[in-house]
């Protein structure tokens, strides 16, 4: 009967170690998509969360299936190390070029379609004035009917559940009156 290693040898915890740091650079160019996409659409402190949490669980069965494949299921506290600091070697040189490139490739994209469409923003800006009149003149046509309508409870003559409150009222403004 042959029993099976219960521990890693030092090569292969060097090496299984190494592969967590390159693991976390492989982490670190995903979260680089993440990133890009902020940059292409507009994110608020809610939507900005909720993708990193999403990120953080994709990382978390990343890093199970790693330990599964190369670790004979053996989740071992170097791999997150290695992860770690794998990102943090990306994020510092490779990923700082990365972004920087992309970045810079935006703005220039981004002048360019300020160039092509100059042409035309008198014309969009004429259109917004007037869709924004007409869109105006409906909201107060709409709101009008609705600010004629009474909230019967809103007004202190017509409340029901403080009578006593309500004759007193009553009394101080018949006082003041009189003066």
């Amino acid at each position: 009967m042959r029993i099976t290693e219960t521990f890693f040898s030092v090569s292969e915890e060097l090496r299984l170690f190494g592969l967590s740091c390159l693991m976390g650079a492989v982490v670190g160019a995903a979260y680089d998509v993440v990133r890009v996409f902020r940059l292409i659409a507009a994110h608020n402190g809610f939507l900005t969360a909720v993708e990193d949490i999403f990120f953080l669980m994709l990382y978390a069965v990343s890093l199970t299936a790693f330990s599964e494949a190369a670790a004979r299921s053996e989740m071992r506290l170097y791999f997150v190390i290695g992860n770690v600091i794998g990102y943090a070697l990306y994020y510092v040189t490779i990923g700082s070029v990365v972004m920087g490139t992309i970045r810079k490739l935006f703005s220039v994209v981004g002048a360019l379609l300020r160039l092509i469409f100059r042409p035309f923003r008198p014309c969009c800006a004429f259109l917004r004035k007037k869709a924004t009149a007409e869109f105006v003149r409906n909201s107060k046509n709409i709101v009008k009917p609705i600010k004629k309508i009474k909230i019967v409870l809103l007004n202190k003559q017509h409340m029901l559940y403080n009578k006593m409150e309500n004759t007193k009222e009553k009394e101080r403004e018949m006082r003041c009156r009189r003066k």
